[in-house]
């Protein structure tokens, strides 16, 4: 069953009153129609920030892989620690979030983001490479609960687009970030990628002067099973099944995006050119959660969710079979897959509005987590048939998923 209540309910402190505080003199009374721009660029810049840095792996991969003579499997592995983190620490976060207001992770997981993964370039080995991807992907981790949950009290009538562009940070991160570095390392050297940190702090800096402290959901009495039963107890069949998309989404997604650099390395590209494909593909789906978020506020999930599973199968299959096409189709790929990132947090949160950090930090780190846990499946199978042979059959998982968008709970609504 569906909460029929969850349409834009009002925040609730511990009291069963309207919480009145977000700290630094801010008071936040529920939603009114009015988008508070101010805060939203705000979270999308904290975003940006955290997920900047934290792109840095994707297109790094070949170098690494190079400097320490990696198999695919290990190449999976590092990709694969940044989602696996994603499941162990938002969780937790989301939860700490809804019971206590502290600006800790909003600001923590930037700054250790910022910092391992600058460091990784420097990485003596796998190990101290893998310990530093660790951490760095745990910093990215940390706010993402927290600052999601936010984007409700400042999103008015136009919940579904400001979560979209609170998500574009975060993708346009992705698409920039990738160009950043492969021109840093390209240009200095690997070893200098430990300079690329100066940038986020002096952000972070900013950031700390600006942000407030999060609206908790008035949690604090309930246990870590009270919670959950709190907030997922009678919607917790439409939650597996948000969750499941996700996993299928984020596995696909994940795996071309780690593979594909490795790929078209091998066939003769440059660095630089793998790492603007990467770009490419994030941008694209940067603009497209934009387009997808204006669209899902007018029309519903629904019809986004079909259009983009729809497109994204033939598109990351042209991918592979017409190379001279590589980075219009990357640009596309990253367009389709990526358009729905954004509204399957909004639609988990829509769904259990009792507690928003947790439902975001369940949704991205249960779902974006098992699927990009999934990824050295991919590097496995890589290894021993081939790597276009593995992603040539993986766009199917998109048409498969169709049958569970129709089953998804969740009614069209359209703004007046």
């Amino acid at each position: 069953m569906v909460n029929k209540g969850y349409l834009h309910p009002p925040w609730r402190g511990d009291s069963g009153e309207e919480d009145q505080g977000t700290g630094e003199g801010r008071e936040v009374k529920g939603p009114s129609r009015d988008v508070n721009v101010k805060m939203i660029f705000l979270l999308f810049l904290i975003h940006f920030t955290g997920d900047f840095y934290n792109s840095f792996v994707s297109p790094l991969l070949p170098a690494f892989a190079s400097k320490f003579s990696l198999t695919l499997t290990q190449v999976g592995f590092i990709a694969a620690i940044s989602r696996v983190l994603s499941f162990v620490v938002q969780p937790p976060v989301g939860y700490i979030a809804d019971h206590y207001r502290t600006r800790l992770f909003i600001l923590g997981g930037p700054l250790l983001s910022t910092i391992f993964m600058s460091l990784t370039g420097v990485a003596p080995n796998f190990l101290v490479l893998t310990l530093f991807v660790a951490l760095g992907s745990m910093g990215a981790a940390m706010f993402h609960p927290t600052a999601a949950g936010m984007v409700y009290s400042f999103a008015g009538s136009r919940f579904a687009f400001s979560m979209s562009f609170y998500n574009f940070g975060g993708t346009l991160a992705f698409g920039l970030g990738p160009v950043f570095i492969t021109y840093f390392v390209a240009r200095f050297g690997l070893n200098s990628s430990f300079y690329a940190m100066i940038l986020g702090l002096t952000v972070i800096c900013f950031i700390s002067k600006k942000v407030p402290l999060p609206v908790h959901e008035g949690l604090r009495n309930f246990g870590f099973i009270g919670s959950l039963k709190e907030v997922f107890g009678g919607v917790w069949k439409s939650v597996i099944l948000i969750w499941a998309l996700g996993v299928l989404r984020t596995f696909v997604g994940q795996s071309f995006l780690t593979f594909i650099p490795v790929l078209f390395s091998r066939e003769g590209y440059s660095l630089v050119s793998v790492g603007l494909m990467v770009s490419l593909y994030n941008v694209a789906g940067a603009v497209s959660g934009l387009f997808a978020g204006f669209l899902a506020d007018r029309m519903g999930y629904k019809p986004v969710f079909y259009l983009s599973f729809c497109l994204s199968a033939p598109t990351l299959y042209l991918l592979l079979v017409v190379p001279e096409g590589a980075f219009v189709l990357a640009f596309f790929g990253g367009f389709f897959v990526m358009s729905t990132l954004p509204l399957f947090v909004a639609v988990v949160q829509e769904i259990a509005p009792r507690g928003r950090s947790m439902a975001s930090g369940l949704m991205l780190g249960l779902s974006y987590g098992t699927g990009g846990m999934m990824t050295p499946i991919t590097g496995k199978l890589a290894d021993l048939y081939s790597i276009r042979s593995v992603l040539s059959v993986l766009p199917l998982l998109f048409l498969l998923m169709l049958p569970l968008v129709y089953l998804l709970p969740i009614p069209g609504r359209k703004l007046k």
